[in-house]
């Protein structure tokens, strides 16, 4: 049940494809049978589980939240990141996967994404196999 630390650098705003760390991490767990949880720590960035054969999905994700949470000038966030919190808040901050046979429970299409909402920055998500 250890928990493995993943880092990685992120652009302004993007979605970036972390199923090949995850899968090493479950493959490094040993567990054949179980869930596997990812989390990020971040309140600007999230988690998510989509497509990942047609990078066009990740660009209308994109424009459709910045279009769903634009920045406002009634914001009153000191930071001015408040589009980013929402965005965030509404994505979420973990996804838990089905482990089956040593692997994860993924269909062919889905892919695992760290969701960068306020970058760029130095970032970090953490996964746990039980």
């Amino acid at each position: 049940m250890a928990v493995r630390e993943f880092s990685l650098s992120t652009s302004r705003e993007d979605f970036v494809n972390i199923t090949r760390q995850v899968a090493e991490a479950v493959r490094d767990s040993g567990v054949t049978d179980g869930v596997c949880t990812v989390f990020c720590p971040h309140t600007t960035a999230a988690i998510t589980i989509n497509e990942n054969a047609d990078p066009d999905v990740v660009r209308d994700l994109l424009f459709a939240l910045a279009k769903t949470y634009p920045d406002r000038p009634e914001f009153r966030h000191a930071e001015g990141n408040s589009a980013a919190h929402l965005k965030s808040s509404t994505i979420g901050a973990s996804e838990q996967i089905i482990v089956s046979g040593g692997r994860l429970l993924l269909g062919t299409w889905q892919g695992i994404y760290f969701c960068e909402f306020d970058g760029p920055r130095s970032r970090r998500f953490y996964v746990q196999v039980t």
